[in-house]
């Protein structure tokens, strides 16, 4: 019943920040559209093996860390910036995109290193581990490996529900899709992480203040 609590209490914790807007939100629903249901998971597979490793490095001890002013500007600053280079390719795509052309073009892109990135690059998953999350980890510690293991499980599960649900809707209606609808879609996921990007950077640079 215990191990029972911790996996669907992490997992229910989780979707309900999962479902917020965010940057790894907007790549899903962009990469949705260009390639096809095969984006969430190929996201998620990125995203999953970045929280192995920081679930990892928490357990070390490293959670100190995350907290720390200066590591939360790097962040942000590094972050805005990676958002502003995946927007302006988006923009510069927009013209000779097209719903039957876009898969091909777009294959060379790696999805599970971009689920990684925008999960890293955004701060306040950074800020969410370093809180809520470690106290997770610290309770799920005194059952051992096992229960810090049904914690994650439990967690990554909420994950991919709701991203891979996510990429399978719209790629059931993308034969609905016009050119012209495809070109708003990814120029409004772009338009977002500027925007997005632009307070990461304004964040980071308070911070720094």
């Amino acid at each position: 019943m215990v191990y029972l609590s911790i996996f669907f209490t992490s997992m229910i914790v989780d979707l309900s920040g999962a479902m917020m807007p965010g940057p790894l939100l907007t790549i899903n629903i962009s990469e949705s559209v260009r390639r096809g249901a095969i984006a969430g998971p190929l996201l998620m597979a990125g995203h999953a093996i970045l929280e192995l490793l920081l679930v990892a490095a928490l357990m070390l001890g490293l959670s100190p860390l995350f907290k720390n002013d200066f590591f939360f500007v790097f962040v942000a600053l590094a972050g805005g910036t990676t958002m502003f280079w995946m927007a302006f390719g988006m923009f510069r795509s927009l013209p000779t995109l097209t719903v039957h052309s876009s898969v091909a073009v777009d294959r060379k892109n790696n999805l599970v290193v971009a689920g990684a990135l925008m999960s890293l690059a955004n701060p306040y998953w950074i800020i969410w581990w370093a809180t809520i999350g470690i106290g997770y980890i610290t309770h799920c510690q005194k059952m051992g490996f096992t229960g810090v293991g049904v914690f994650y499980s439990g967690h990554i599960l909420g994950d991919v529900l709701w991203y891979v649900a996510i990429s399978i809707a719209i790629s059931k209606g993308r034969r609905l899709f016009t050119d012209r609808t495809y070109q708003v879609i990814i120029g409004c996921c772009g338009a977002f992480l500027v925007a997005f990007a632009g307070y990461l950077v304004y964040s980071g640079i308070s911070k720094l203040r």
